[in-house]
């Protein structure tokens, strides 16, 4: 039987940077499928390589800010590449499955020239509500704009031929909000994979200095509550003296400078280190050392009912959880992770200490974290699901297919 390819589109990230999709990739891969994605270039990738056999098309990303006209044309933009590139790969072969990941919600009209041209049947990975993402950086805006949003997603859902829910409370929004048959929508949580990401040993230099470590990884923009770290901080060092304490914050976005900025405003360059996107190596020895990691993303539409990736990485690296109480982040961590008043800075300022002056709770915490990762949460339990949508589509039967989803990236390009 000829080996199906597969392509998946990616915007917001870059392969293997995006975690959820490179799992896919490898998991796709791995299960016997010719993988192809097409996405933004991250720094320093050449226009094409090869990553564990997966190829890589990409293009250079194009971001003229943080705007409501900004994102359309950065849109635009990444459309017009998109379409290029997938009509260059295609020609080694038309393509049995596209799969589009989620924001923005834009690509279906390539998946209906692909079904057009070559019968390709679409998958929709959605990882993120746009309407609800537009209300969360653009509080005030209503009107034209949101209901484009919710047209885009609509159509999107409507014309997969499947639709994979990063958690139950997506998988809803698919079926009440645009009408999707139960049977065309599956769950596949992002979870991590634990035999990579695990603590490993301590760097005290980490510290820098500091008794206790506290961090932060991820995207850092306007509705990802990274002020509210810098202004708990504050409170923590600032206003309750715990100077014992260090902050180290991982990762970049829109508003990467705007809190750097804050940081120095409130005088605590000292104790709260921004690091940008860094390499995974350092990630390890941060997330090996740390004590705590910090989930601040503050309750609105769309973080209420959202997975957030890095709480169950923390999880994984065995570091109990500081977050405010959203639905979907209780669903992730249960008991792994204290609950705060939604938005209230000073309260998570103080769950912070309460949390490092208390350790057996946080070890407790840690274990119970690191049990859930392995017996629930892990890419292993999540991507069957994942395989079976796929070998339903293609009419593939993959049974006894070893794991896949392991190992480092090994890169070739040109």
């Amino acid at each position: 039987m000829k080996t199906p390819r597969v392509l998946i589109i990616i915007q917001n990230l870059h392969i293997p940077f995006d975690r959820r999709v490179w799992l896919e990739c490898q998991a796709l891969a791995g299960a016997g499928y010719d993988v192809t994605v097409i996405c933004p270039k991250g720094p320093g990738d050449p226009a094409y390589q090869v990553i564990d056999g997966v190829v890589a098309h990409q293009y250079r990303g194009y971001s003229p800010g943080g705007s409501k006209f900004g994102y359309i044309a950065e849109y635009v933009y990444s459309f017009l590449q998109t379409l290029r590139l997938v009509l260059r790969a295609r020609r080694a072969g038309k393509f049995e499955v596209m799969q589009a990941c989620n924001p923005p919600d834009i690509f279906w009209p390539i998946a209906m020239l692909l079904r057009r041209i070559d019968g390709t049947r679409f998958v929709f990975d959605h990882h993120d509500l746009c309407p609800e993402l537009y209300q969360s950086r653009f509080p005030d805006a209503a009107g034209l704009p949101y209901k484009g949003l919710r047209f885009l997603e609509r159509m999107t859902h409507r014309k997969a031929d499947h639709v994979i829910s990063t958690n139950d409370s997506y998988r809803k929004i698919a079926i009440t909000r645009s009408g999707k048959a139960t049977d065309d929508v599956t769950v596949v949580r992002t979870g991590p994979d634990p035999d990579k990401l695990r603590r490993g040993q301590a760097d005290e230099s980490c510290r820098r200095g500091h008794r206790y470590l506290v961090s932060y990884i991820g995207v850092m923009g306007p509705q990802d509550g990274v002020d509210i770290v810098v202004r708990a901080a504050h409170e923590v060092v600032n206003k309750l003296g715990r100077t014992d304490v260090a902050f180290t914050l991982m990762g970049s976005g829109d508003s990467f400078d705007e809190v750097v900025a804050l940081r120095d405003e409130l005088g605590l360059a000292d104790h709260v280190e921004f690091t940008g996107r860094v390499p995974d190596e350092t990630v390890q020895r941060v997330m090996s050392t740390a004590d705590l990691g910090l989930s601040p993303d503050p309750k609105n539409p769309l973080n209420d009912v959202s997975t957030m990736n890095k709480t169950m990485e923390y999880m994984a690296y065995e570091l109990p959880v500081v977050a405010f109480d959203l639905v979907e982040t209780r669903v992730s961590a249960d008991d792994a992770a204290v609950y705060v008043e939604p938005n209230d800075v000073e309260k998570y300022g103080h769950a912070i200490v309460g949390l490092l002056d208390d350790d057996v709770r946080r070890r407790r915490m840690a274990r119970f974290g690191r049990e859930r990762v392995e017996q629930m949460l892990a890419w292993e339990h999540q991507q069957k699901a994942y395989l079976e949508v796929y070998d339903r589509l293609t009419g593939r039967d993959n049974t006894g297919v070893g794991d896949s989803a392991g190992g480092a990236a090994r890169v070739t390009g040109s």
